[in-house]
């Protein structure tokens, strides 16, 4: 038997679409698309706010934290030499109940530390702890000794320089020096005992590496506690520095013999010393 056929209906007839209206005819511009301006808007916000968000960090950070400072003077040579830019660590000698994120931290002897100028609190001066409380301290043709023992002092610098009685034989109280703070004299004599300079609670006694070439505690007496700003991290960057006739001073990192700078690379590299930069400072 033949399967039955199921026959087809014939297609309906759809209606003709209705035709899309004509484009406007575009002229071509050279001017650039704009976005909308609450598209604008919303991205210059977000950038205003991470600006203000790295404001906020950086004013922590030179707060609470570090702080750069820059080397005017020759007196802590070789350590640190004129031109150097530092980062100084301020958590780490924040004196107790200062309110700082971090508990204070011990000055020792040996450290660098950046400090108020005793006789200038509006200067900041850096030198080197020799003495710390308690100490019994004197100087002997330039040698340090801490109850009676040699200090070992690798970082120190004896340069050339005219004799100084008070300097390298300290302390002596024969005659007053007219460079000496009359307030420091006049306390000195109350704190020497058989020679020694007894060094009292909370304070420290400083000398410049470049011991020829330093006013330091020997001259205005010691650095109170809470006079200290910091301890010096590292330098983040080093000028060179040219005597006044062009030449480079002895300490400088010199180019070699009969070279001139003969392109803007060469000025560029002649600029900094390279070598000291991201230098930690002990």
């Amino acid at each position: 038997m033949t399967p039955p056929v199921i026959a087809s209906q014939p297609p309906t007839a759809s209606p003709a679409p209705h035709p899309l209206p004509a484009e406007p005819t575009r002229r071509h511009s050279s001017a650039l698309h704009h976005p909308p301006a609450h598209h604008e808007k919303a991205g210059v916000l977000p950038s205003l706010q991470s600006l203000l968000y790295l404001i906020v960090i950086a004013i922590f950070i030179i707060t609470f934290c570090v702080q750069p400072f820059r080397i005017p003077s020759e007196s802590m040579e070789s350590t640190l030499l004129v031109g150097d830019f530092l980062l100084v660590n301020k958590q780490s000698a924040a004196p107790d109940g200062s309110g700082t994120l971090l508990p204070a931290a011990a000055i020792h002897r040996g450290d660098v530390i950046v400090f108020h100028d005793p006789v200038d609190a509006t200067l900041h001066l850096v030198k080197r702890v020799i003495g710390i409380p308690g100490d019994h301290l004197r100087l002997r043709d330039g040698r340090v000794y801490i109850n009676g023992r040699a200090l070992a002092e690798p970082y120190a610098v004896y340069r050339p320089s005219p004799p100084d009685n008070f300097r390298d034989n300290f302390p002596r109280l024969q005659s007053a020096d007219p460079e000496i703070d009359s307030r420091w004299w006049i306390r000195m004599r109350s704190l020497i005992d058989n020679g020694e300079l007894i060094i009292p609670t909370g304070n420290y006694f400083v000398l410049g590496d470049n011991r020829n070439d330093s006013e330091d505690s020997r001259y205005w007496g010691f650095v109170p506690r809470n006079a200290i700003v910091g301890k010096p991290l590292l330098i983040y960057f080093s000028l060179q520095q040219h005597d006044s006739d062009g030449s480079f001073p002895q300490n400088a990192v010199a180019a070699p013999p009969g070279h001139h700078p003969s392109s803007r690379i060469d000025a560029v590299v002649d600029f900094a010393r390279w070598s000291r930069v991201l230098q930690i400072v002990h």
